[in-house]
């Protein structure tokens, strides 16, 4: 009986995979796990989306090479202001106003486009997001004012 190249367990002479490790045990099993990977890599790839760093041929969410310079400007200055407000917010977390700073700061980042966009059928525009970062940002000032 023949064993596994890779772990050394004994495989069935007809045996395509090892059933201890999954190693391909034929030239052809390893072309179709090859093939398999590929395509598993390129679908991932395509999800990937604009905030993911590869281009995925979706139009809705190009990668940063792919973008204006007014949008790279506002997807790096959304990632600034974002993680800004959440890092403020955070120094001040058993308080009641950083709740809301907190969510402003999510509300703004970039991937919250992709991640809305499938449930609502479009991704939100960035006027929508700004908007919602600065609801958020008021409240959270203002519960920092009035406690």
């Amino acid at each position: 009986m023949p064993s596994c190249p890779r772990c050394d367990a004994p495989v069935d002479d007809d045996a395509r995979y090892c059933a201890q490790c999954g190693a391909p045990q034929t030239e052809d099993a390893a072309e179709e796990l090859d093939e398999y990977v590929q395509r598993q890599a390129e679908q991932v790839a395509g999800s990937g989306g604009s905030d993911g760093g590869g281009s995925s041929g979706n139009d809705t969410f190009p990668s940063m090479e792919e973008l204006s310079d007014r949008e790279q400007l506002w997807r790096r200055g959304s990632y600034v202001l974002g993680y800004g407000t959440i890092v403020v917010a955070l120094t001040r977390v058993p308080a009641a106003e950083s709740w809301p700073l907190i969510l402003g700061g999510i509300a703004i980042l970039p991937p919250i486009r992709r991640l809305t966009a499938e449930p609502l059928g479009s991704p939100l525009k960035r006027g929508v997001m700004a908007g919602i970062y600065a609801v958020f940002a008021l409240i959270g000032i203002a519960l920092f004012v009035l406690l």
